[in-house]
């Protein structure tokens, strides 16, 4: 099977412009986004949002008809990749999570209704969503476990439950909230997805929990929290059911499909960051007698982190490929694969970056500290990595049949197999001899 990531000249000149525009203009404001107000970064990410609106690259991860430029997977995949390099860049290209998951699920299951009331504002950037799943109480790397209820009382929903880890809770307009409509059947038919907006009456934010990302707080209003959120008898009317009761779980794997792939490939130009940094450091440092670029240990790891990016790229552009040509239900494998494997690249890719930096990859002055952070969220957001290694077993297992007795490469039944089949070659050559 061919495979062709290449993309046109017209597209590559977007993605050298936005390395440039990262580098440039989005990474110098990273130093200092976590000393501004919310007020203070959306003035100064404004101007930055409106070049790249002027180049046609703003939320670009919906089809046209939908508000978005219709690029597909692979070339989503080049953009984050680049977007990958620095932790706000995302949000000043309208592609940041949760709100462009969010924004690709208001476009598969909502109505036109809807759709003027949540998706067109939140492509624009003039609101903030969060995804309000994962439960305090029960595992949430088993999402059937999910306890918040929805009741219908006349023409509205009664929620109750205790969530948590709703990203960007504290800071969105609205939450779309995973609920069980019906408990009398199993998880995957009775859940459903309701939009709550933040300031219904009963829904309680109780806090951003502190995080190895944000371990002293401060994210509380701000993008990029966690909040712990109970629902206290909140009532929203029955029209804010995306899609129809009972499709819960069929519209949050569409939705965390195609988010997969923008994470692995932030992820990639994450660990391409941090590997500049580690080449910078050795061709810089010197100790022992040597600088550290000529030391065996530190050109191994700058080899195999190389090596890993690129197996990474690889594997994520050919899951992205796959999901242009045939659709997410088709790459399940693919997507799963890159998940866990492209976070334990990020995180040995960190991790020998901070060993070559010294103690200096371990302070606050270099911004790797944080990125380490970060990476270790990877290994779990989006359902941890052992959930992704048993879907791609699985799969994998299901294309090998058991078989009774011995082996099938078994060699002196394999042996007498051949003798059988070859005979008459083995005869004449044996008379030959």
């Amino acid at each position: 099977m061919a495979w062709d990531f290449e993309t046109d000249p017209e597209f590559q000149e977007h993605l050298d412009w936005m390395r440039s525009f990262v580098d440039d203009e989005i990474i110098p404001l990273e130093a200092v986004w976590d000393e501004m107000s919310m007020a203070q970064y959306d003035a100064a990410t404004a101007p930055l949002k409106e070049q790249v609106k002027a180049r046609g690259l703003w939320a670009a991860h919906l089809d046209r008809e939908l508000g978005g430029q219709g690029f597909g997977q692979v070339k989503l995949g080049l953009m984050h990749e680049i977007l990958g390099r620095c932790r706000i860049a995302p949000g000043v290209f309208g592609n940041q999570a949760p709100d462009s998951g969010n924004a690709e699920l208001l476009a598969i299951g909502a109505d036109a209704e809807q759709k003027e009331r949540w998706l067109w504002p939140l492509l624009a950037g003039k609101v903030r969503s969060a995804y309000s799943m994962t439960e305090r109480d029960v595992a949430g790397s088993d999402p059937t476990l999910i306890r918040t209820t929805a009741v219908r009382d006349g023409d509205e929903y009664v929620i109750n439950g205790h969530k948590w880890f709703t990203s960007n809770g504290s800071a969105a307009d609205f939450l779309i909230v995973m609920v069980r409509t019906n408990p009398d059947v199993s998880a995957y038919q009775g859940c459903s997805m309701i939009v709550v907006p933040t300031d219904t009456p009963g829904v309680n934010i109780l806090r951003d929990v502190d995080t190895m990302t944000h371990p002293h707080g401060g994210t509380f209003g701000r993008p990029g929290g966690h909040s712990e959120i109970v629902y206290d008898n909140a009532r929203v009317p029955v029209s804010n059911l995306i899609g129809r009761e009972g499709e819960g779980f069929l519209l949050a794997q569409k939705r965390l499909g195609p988010g997969r792939i923008h994470h692995a490939m932030r992820w990639i130009g994450q660990s391409q960051r941090a590997f500049d940094m580690m080449c910078e450091r050795a061709l810089s440092r010197y100790a022992h007698g040597s600088l550290l670029a000529e030391k065996g240990q530190v050109q191994d790891w700058i080899a195999d982190s190389h090596a890993e990016i690129q197996a990474a790229r690889l594997l994520t552009l050919q899951a992205a490929w796959k999901m242009d040509r045939e659709g997410s239900s088709k790459a399940r494998v693919e997507i799963a694969v890159i998940k866990y494997f492209g976070a334990k690249v990020l995180y040995n890719v960190i991790d020998k970056a901070i060993q070559v930096h010294g103690s200096l990859g371990f302070s606050t002055d270099l911004p790797l500290e944080s990125m380490y952070r970060h990476a270790r969220e990877a290994r779990f957001v989006d359902g941890p990595d052992e959930v992704h290694r048993q879907t791609v077993a699985r799969q994998m297992l299901k294309r090998y049949r058991p078989v009774d007795g011995l082996p099938s490469e078994h060699v002196p039944t394999r042996q007498a197999h051949a003798r059988e089949k070859f005979a008459s070659y083995l005869e004449a050559a044996t008379a030959d001899a």
